[in-house]
């Protein structure tokens, strides 16, 4: 079947680029853009059985005023002393000017902003808190725009006053979330090409080659996310707002990887003697299946979230899923094509792949893990089991304020508020009441719920409606008094861990002291974060093993092995393990964090699980190449990692060095996705794929690849060295 590609192909080369050229051309032209399935808002992602989803519908039908977005307006004294009454007044002359220039936009296209509140200021007097209310939900642009206008309004009016303001809560953070993203963006694009230009110069000693996969991966990266968007389109499906940034990484790191794989056993073809073309025929006929099933196993994982309850993975899996099979796509037509035009000139101006070098590093290595597979493999197993041991202590991070650059005006802002209030303000939770029999509510039985609400430990105040009022009232009624709600300030920042934990006894609390014949619902940022790691726990467990079982029969399928698939699949399992542990001993142990991202664990699972298995196939598969060439399986496992070390070693280094440069972005979640993914990769190529896969593939012997026993000899001696040692060169080891 890759014989067939690879002659359709190389015989056919500019038709293939034409067609590839003209579904970029056509696809960026046509089809709707990736952002245009984009949402901000992570708590949209929660489907309707989790009671925080069901509180914001009962919200958005008897309280429509509460779905407006809300940015808490934080003044302080620039020299840190207490607001004098001058200063206050000054505060207030300063919100009655921003409303009077922002309450009526000037462009349409940003927000309405409704209303500006008088200033509250804390019993210290350190901070002074005003609200501004703008029309729009979580995940409307427009509001984001609406934040600008506000901080562009305040700006000159604080000028010289002493006073320092600053915006804060969701749709500041929103904003500043939107900036850093689009910031990460960049910076990871750009680091990821000059790192992959200079990696691949270091291993290839070609501009030619080191150019490709930039090129290569360039034009996919402008046919996968049209795609995407289309498939979301038509499924109905939004992606949070990481995805391009994600989607960078991997296109170029598994591109660059399977062209990679494609070059150096073309290099090797041509070594043995084959002529450019032939050579690209044996190349894409060799190396396509492993391909074809290192990107079906990566599909399968990514897939696999298709399962998942939190939308925001059901939706990232499938997007990724669909730019691997773009990239393997390219990797097994587009850059054949391209290579078959260019033939040798792919290398140039170097001569080193005339050249078979001998007494190279990988040599070596294969060399020990022939001999000694025992002593080989268990070190590996040992160090990754002494990594694992750090998920013992793995504690899980939901702060999205914390993930923010500290320099963020909403992270400062949201600093300076809890000098004076409760760090809950930021955010407040609110409590639904709702009458069960459609009659009205008793306002003296809910004003009693309410102020027993203050009873539980976790809460802080209640957030009155009217700040600033003699008699405070702290119920909203609907239209028709069948429904009240009240905003609840607890004590801890509402993204922390602590203020999570919080949400469950806060339902229990409202749901015990809830007034007869009502029902009563929790929501808020916190109370949408709590349900989302439920949702997340609950996915985590779906989705694993269920990835798990069919990447297993992927492997069965093409190794016809029984029990080959169940040891490869526990050593990816240890390697999955080893990197959650390896990040949490650096993050919470080194760095201090609290915890790690919460979906981290998921982040792992996608590009350790998955791209850690395209190694072990590729391993696996020259394993089984080496013993059909009628080598036992020691020398079988020598030879493998001699002749496909080279090659597992460089996508390794290039495909880290990709997530690495995440850890440039300046986001917290990006620098934690990033260490990890690049740690997990390095693991994945240079323990388990290069020492402990083939030292328990030796020590099992014969018997690995039952019942199909694709292991048997296909020659009766074994082939003439020049044909082998393709693989064997690679920077800096000679």
């Amino acid at each position: 079947m890759f014989g067939r590609l690879g002659r359709l192909v190389v015989h056919n080369p500019w038709k293939v680029i034409g067609l590839w050229v003209l579904a970029a051309v056509v696809l960026v032209a046509f089809a709707p853009k990736l952002s245009d399935i984009t949402d901000q808002d992570t708590a949209s992602f929660l489907p309707s059985k989790y009671e925080s989803a069901q509180a914001a519908e009962l919200a958005e039908a008897q309280f429509p005023q509460s779905q407006d977005q809300l940015a808490q307006i934080v003044v302080k004294r620039a020299d840190g002393a207490p607001l004098t009454e001058a200063d206050v007044a000054r505060t207030q002359e300063i919100l009655t000017q921003v409303g009077a220039q922002t309450v009526v936009p000037t462009d349409p296209q940003v927000g309405d902003v409704t209303s500006v509140s008088p200033a509250l200021v804390s019993p210290n007097r350190q901070i002074a808190v005003a609200t501004a209310t703008i029309k729009g939900s979580a995940q409307d642009t427009a509001v984001n725009e609406a934040v600008k206008h506000l901080r562009d309004a305040t700006k000159p009016l604080v000028a010289n006053t002493g006073l320092v303001v600053g915006y804060a809560g969701g749709p500041a953070m929103s904003l500043d979330n939107e900036d850093a993203f689009k910031r990460a963006e960049a910076i990871v694009g750009i680091a990821t090409v000059v790192l992959i230009l200079i990696l691949l110069l270091v291993i290839f000693r070609s501009p030619v080659a080191a150019l490709m996969p930039i090129v290569m991966v360039g034009l996919v990266a402008m046919v996968a996310p049209p795609v995407i968007a289309l498939f979301g389109k038509a499924f109905g499906l939004h992606v949070e707002q990481s995805l391009m940034t994600i989607l960078i990484v991997v296109l170029f790191g598994i591109g660059t990887d399977y062209i990679i794989f494609l070059l150096f056993r073309y290099r090797e073809r041509l070594r043995a003697g084959d002529d450019a073309k032939l050579a690209m025929v044996v190349a894409v006929e060799r190396v396509g299946e492993a391909i074809a099933s290192a990107a079906g196993a990566v599909v399968v994982a990514f897939g696999a979230m298709i399962l998942a309850t939190f939308g925001g993975y059901r939706s990232m899996g499938p997007g990724l899923a669909i730019a691997v099979v773009v990239m393997a796509l390219a990797a097994l037509t587009l850059v054949p094509a391209v290579v078959s035009l260019l033939g040798p000139k792919v290398f140039w101006p170097s001569k080193s792949w005339q050249q078979v070098p001998q007494g190279h590093g990988f040599q070596r290595l294969g060399a020990q893990v022939g001999r000694r597979p025992v002593l080989v493999g268990g070190i590996a197993a040992l160090i990754m089991l002494a990594l694992s041991a750090g998920v013992l202590g793995f504690k899980a991070d939901y702060d999205a304020l914390g993930q923010l650059p500290d320099n963020t005006e909403s992270a400062k802002a949201a600093k300076d508020l809890e000098t004076g209030f409760p760090a809950g303000l930021l955010n407040p939770t609110q409590v639904f009441v709702s009458s069960t029999g459609g009659a009205p509510l008793d306002p003296v039985a809910v004003g009693a719920f309410a102020r027993s609400l203050e009873t539980d430990d976790d809460v802080g105040t209640l957030k009155p409606v009217n700040p600033g009022a003699a008699v405070p009232e702290y119920v909203t009624y609907s239209a028709d008094r069948t429904a009240a709600m009240i905003q609840v300030v607890l004590e801890e920042s509402p993204y922390t861990t602590e203020a999570l934990d919080a949400i469950g006894p806060l339902r229990e609390t409202a749901k015990a002291q809830a007034p007869p014949g009502t029902e009563v619902l929790v929501s808020g940022g916190t109370a949408q974060f709590a349900d989302i790691r439920d949702a997340t726990n609950h996915d985590m467990k779906v989705i694993f093993p269920v990835a798990g079982a069919l990447i297993i029969l992927i492997l069965a399928l093409l190794l016809r092995s029984l029990v080959a698939p169940w040891y490869l699949m526990a050593a990816v399992v240890l390697g999955f393990l080893a990197t959650l542990g390896a990040t949490v001993y650096v993050f919470q142990g080194l760095v201090g964090d609290p915890g790690v991202m919460f979906s981290l664990p998921i982040m792992i699972y996608m590009f350790v699980v998955a791209i850690g298995t395209d190694y072990n196939i590729l391993m696996v598969a020259r394993l089984r190449e080496e013993a059909q060439q009628g080598h036992e399986p020691r020398e079988a496992a020598a030879l493998a990692v001699e002749h496909a070390g080279p090659s597992i070693g460089a996508a390794g280094v290039i495909l880290a060095g990709t997530f690495a440069s995440l850890m440039f972005a300046g986001i917290a979640m990006m620098t934690q996705m990033g260490f990890a993914v690049s740690v997990g990769i390095i693991i994945a190529a240079f323990i388990m794929s290069m020492f402990l896969v083939p030292s328990v593939t030796a020590l099992i012997g014969h018997a690995a690849w039952w019942p199909g026993h694709a292991d048997r000899a296909t020659r009766p001696t074994p082939p003439d060295p020049t044909e082998q040692a393709g693989e064997a060169e690679h920077a800096g080891m000679h």
